[in-house]
């Protein structure tokens, strides 16, 4: 029998690196109780879930910020483009980020929930019909836009 997601504890612990949020065992466990393989699993995961994410639907233009390490020092660096594809879900959730830098086009695919994704952020609500956007890959300049959606 598996237990609910919901009944594990969740408790912040403060490192060097920031906040990180620590699973324990559920709260229903007894103490003389074993967790089963995938109750630890899925404690994990969903204490690695981050809760801040706005929705993003295909079509948006989002803002997603990435930790960039250069040496001992390390930066948030923008990156801006329409989402054209998500997949997955959960822990394991991306998005595949297409924008034109100097004339290429350049994807990107970002794992949600990473560490190394610091901040996403939606800059314009897009309206399309299609979950994937891969035929904006055969388009050029001002056919590559993607309509406004106002309603979300």
């Amino acid at each position: 029998m598996a237990a609910d997601p919901k009944d594990t504890t969740v408790t912040e612990e403060s490192t060097e690196q920031g906040t990180v949020a620590v699973a324990t065992k559920p709260a229903s466990a007894t103490p003389g109780k074993k967790l089963s393989a995938e109750e630890q699993i899925r404690a994990f995961e969903t204490a690695q879930q981050k809760t801040e994410l706005p929705d993003i639907y295909v079509g948006d233009t989002v803002r997603v910020g990435v930790r960039i390490s250069e040496g001992n020092k390390e930066r948030v660096q923008p990156y801006e483009g329409v989402v054209i594809a998500k997949r997955h879900g959960g822990l394991s959730e991306t998005i595949t980020v297409r924008r034109i830098f100097q004339g290429i086009g350049v994807e990107r695919v970002f794992m949600l929930h990473s560490p190394q994704v610091a901040s996403i952020k939606v800059e314009r609500r897009g309206k399309v019909r299609r979950a994937k956007l891969f035929y904006l890959r055969e388009r050029v300049g001002k056919a590559t836009r993607v309509k406004q959606r106002f309603d979300r």
